[in-house]
C-alpha cells in the first residue's frame, strides 16, 4: 500500500498510535478515574490495534474490543484475546452486557454517529458509564488531514474547524469534530446522564521526542490552561456518562 493510501486509511478508520507515551498514559488516568474497570466488563468500542485494551486488561478488567478493521483486530488479539471485528453501529452483544465502554476518538469516523451511541448506551448495564473522547471543534488544527481538489494531504491543517459547516465538510468530509452542545444531545437523546465533562490538550509526545526542553513547556503552559475559560480550545472532549 502507498503512504498516501496508508495515511488516507488511518485518517478514516481513526486507528490510534502504535508507541504507548504520555499523552495515552493521562488519558488511561482519566478513564481508571471515571470507570470501574477492575473486575469489570470492559467494552474498548473501535479498539484499533488495543493498546487501550491491553493497559485496561492489565488493570484487572474483563476487555472485549470491536473494531471494523480486520487487521487492526490481527494485531489487538496478540495482547488482549476478546476481538471481535464488527461496525459501532451494531454491536453483536446481549443488552446490558459491560460496565465500562470506552469510545475512544473514534465516534467521529462512524456511519452514523447517533445509532453509534445508541448502541454503546444498550449494551451498559443500569448505572454502567460511557467513556468519550472526539474532537473538539473548537481545537485550532485538524488532525486528521484535508482534502483539496479530491486529493487527501495528510498532517495537521490550520483552522479547518473553525469554518462554517458547508466548507469545512467540503475539506474534512471523512471525520466528524464537535461542538459540547453536539456532544451533549446526542448523549442525552440516548438516555445518557452526563456526570463530567471538560475539554483536554494534546501530551506533544512527537515535540517533546525531538525538542525535548521546549515540547515540556508547550505541554505544561497548555495542561495549565485546562484550569480556564482556554480549555475551551482543548483537542478532545472528554465525556463521562452513566446510564
Amino acid at each position: 500500500m502507498s503512504t498516501r493510501r496508508s495515511d488516507e486509511k488511518a485518517a478514516t478508520l481513526g486507528h490510534p498510535s502504535y508507541v504507548w507515551r504520555a499523552g495515552q498514559q493521562r488519558r488511561l488516568h482519566l478513564i481508571t478515574q471515571w470507570a470501574r474497570v477492575t473486575d469489570a466488563d470492559v467494552l474498548v468500542d473501535g479498539a484499533g490495534v488495543g493498546q487501550y485494551s491491553r493497559h485496561l486488561a492489565a488493570l484487572g478488567g474483563r476487555v472485549t474490543s470491536i473494531d471494523i478493521d480486520y487487521p487492526s483486530m490481527v494485531t489487538a488479539r496478540q495482547a488482549v484475546t476478546a476481538c471481535v471485528v464488527g461496525t459501532c453501529e451494531a454491536l453483536p452483544f446481549a443488552t446490558a452486557s459491560f460496565d465500562t465502554v470506552l469510545s475512544h476518538e473514534v465516534l467521529e469516523h462512524v456511519r452514523d454517529d447517533g445509532q453509534a451511541l445508541a448502541e454503546m448506551a444498550r449494551v451498559l448495564r443500569p448505572g454502567g458509564r460511557l467513556i468519550l473522547f472526539t474532537p473538539n471543534r473548537l481545537y485550532p488544527f485538524e488532525t486528521h488531514g484535508h482534502y483539496w481538489r479530491g486529493v487527501y494531504h495528510f498532517g495537521n491543517t490550520p483552522f479547518i474547524n473553525w469554518l462554517p459547516d458547508r466548507w469545512r465538510n467540503q475539506l474534512a468530509p471523512h471525520v466528524r469534530a464537535y461542538t459540547w452542545r453536539q456532544l451533549r444531545r446526542l448523549l442525552q437523546q440516548n438516555g445518557l446522564a452526563i456526570l463530567h465533562h471538560r475539554q483536554i490538550y494534546p501530551g506533544y509526545d512527537n515535540i517533546i521526542y525531538r525538542f525535548p526542553a521546549l515540547g515540556r513547556l508547550i505541554r505544561t503552559l497548555t495542561y495549565g490552561l485546562e484550569k480556564t475559560p482556554l480549555s475551551a480550545f482543548g483537542i478532545s472532549h472528554f465525556f463521562v456518562s452513566q446510564k
